[in-house]
This record gives structure tokens, C-alpha cells and sequence, in this order.
């Protein structure tokens, strides 16, 4: 079996969790399923109401993987306040995103804007690489975004996918929308970031990106991934989806 590209967001899953108050369905549980059956690791974006990923689920999720999982990867996802730092250092994930997210969001929809102020993103990027979390940064399709998240410093991009699978009913706005994923991924690549996609990819869009983005080290995927489980199971959806991107 190849390595994975799949980290599995479980958001959704602690939102279930968040209707009552009880320990299920447990995060760390389900986070383990995704790892026993294939995926590289496990995705979380713990806002600062936690309304659904909490700051325990965190420090639960690092300590399974550092206990039971040594090879698979923890990233935490969000914007880059004093108090995410803070989560950030303590708790040492593999990988952090930073996105550039208002509090309210109920979703990351944008990548980072690089014409203004940069300088708190910079620091940001500093602080996380001096505690040896690597560090990527949400962008738009777009491919100039690249040589400005080299430039400040982060050695991977997460590509918003959004637009790309919002086009699910429509073929042909699809095929211009990879084109500028694409086109990001390419840029990325040639100014030697690590490469990443996430927001809405399905085991339906993901073969035609991978097709012509091969060298894609990561995938994250929540939403999708919950819906295709609520189908077809956890592991079994670990196994269509890597099966989608060419891996088994």
C-alpha cells in the first residue's frame, strides 16, 4: 500500500459530539478508525467558541498519535492569535495552517490576501517554524499567491479547492476552475513549496486534479469525507477516497 495523501478532518464529528453533553462520538475514536484504515493523519480547526474541535480534543489527538501512531501527522488550522500561538506551541503538531479566518466564519472560504500588512503573519510563520511545526498558509486558486507565502516564509500552500467543487453540477465552470488550481500548484512547486488541497473535494472531482497534479502531497478533507462516511463508514470511506487519488 502507498502513503497516504488523506488527512481527515474531523470537525464535523465534534459537532455531532457538541449536541449533548456526552463522550460521544468520540473524536479521538474516529480519528483512530481514519488512521487503522489508511490516512496519513488527522485535520482540525479549533475556533475560539469551540463550537465544535475544543482545546482537549487537541491535546488528546496529539498524544494519540505521538502514542499510537508515531508516523502519522496532526494540523491544526487557524487564524494566527496570541491564544492559537499559544495552542500551537504547546501543542507541537506536525503541521499548522494558518487561514486567515474572522472568529464567525463557519468555514474557511477565502485564502490570505498578501497586499496588506503582513508583518503579524510573518512572526507568526517564525514562531511556528522555531518550534519545529512546519508551516503552510491557506491561498486562493490564484498563481501569484505562491511566491508570496515563499517569501514569508512558509514551506507548504494549502490550495482552496472551494470553487473547484462548488462547480460538482457543472463540467465545464469545473474545468476552469482546476485550471487555476493547477496553475497554483505549479507555482507552488517551482518556488519549492510543499503543495496541499482542501475545501470540498469528493471521491467525484478529486481523479481529475490528481491527474494533472500529481506531486499533491495532501488532502484535507472534512465535509465530504463525513458526508461519504455517513454512507458508507469511516474506514470504507478512508479506502474510496484514497482509492480516488490513485493510491490503492
Amino acid at each position: 500500500m502507498s502513503a497516504s495523501r488523506l488527512s481527515v478532518n474531523v470537525n464535523a464529528i465534534a459537532m455531532l459530539r457538541n449536541r449533548r453533553d456526552l463522550p460521544w462520538p468520540s473524536v479521538t475514536g474516529m480519528a483512530a478508525i481514519a488512521m487503522d484504515a489508511g490516512a496519513k493523519g488527522i485535520t482540525v480547526h479549533p475556533r475560539p467558541d469551540e463550537r465544535h474541535i475544543r482545546k482537549t480534543d487537541v491535546f488528546e489527538l496529539s498524544e494519540l498519535i505521538e502514542d499510537r501512531y508515531p508516523n502519522k501527522e496532526l494540523c491544526l488550522e487557524g487564524y494566527p492569535t496570541a491564544d492559537f500561538m499559544k495552542l500551537v506551541e504547546e501543542a507541537r503538531p506536525d503541521q499548522v495552517l494558518f487561514v486567515p479566518d474572522d472568529p464567525d466564519q463557519t468555514t474557511s472560504d477565502h485564502g490570505w490576501q498578501f497586499g496588506g500588512d503582513t508583518g503579524p503573519l510573518a512572526d507568526a510563520i517564525a514562531a511556528a517554524k522555531d518550534w519545529a511545526v512546519t508551516v503552510s498558509l491557506f491561498c486562493d486558486p490564484d498563481p501569484a499567491a505562491p511566491e508570496h507565502a515563499a517569501r514569508l516564509g512558509a514551506e507548504r500552500i494549502e490550495i482552496y479547492t472551494g470553487p473547484y467543487g462548488a462547480c460538482y453540477d457543472d463540467p465545464a465552470a469545473a474545468s476552469r476552475e482546476l485550471d487555476k488550481v493547477v496553475a497554483t500548484a505549479e507555482a507552488a512547486r517551482s518556488a519549492g513549496l510543499g503543495v496541499n488541497a482542501g475545501h470540498d473535494l469528493t471521491v467525484e472531482n478529486i481523479p481529475a486534479l490528481i491527474a494533472r497534479a500529481p506531486f499533491i502531497r495532501e488532502m484535507s478533507i472534512g465535509h465530504g469525507f463525513t458526508a461519504d462516511a455517513l454512507i458508507h463508514g469511516f474506514a470504507e470511506s478512508v479506502r474510496r477516497f484514497r482509492k480516488s487519488m490513485g493510491e490503492i
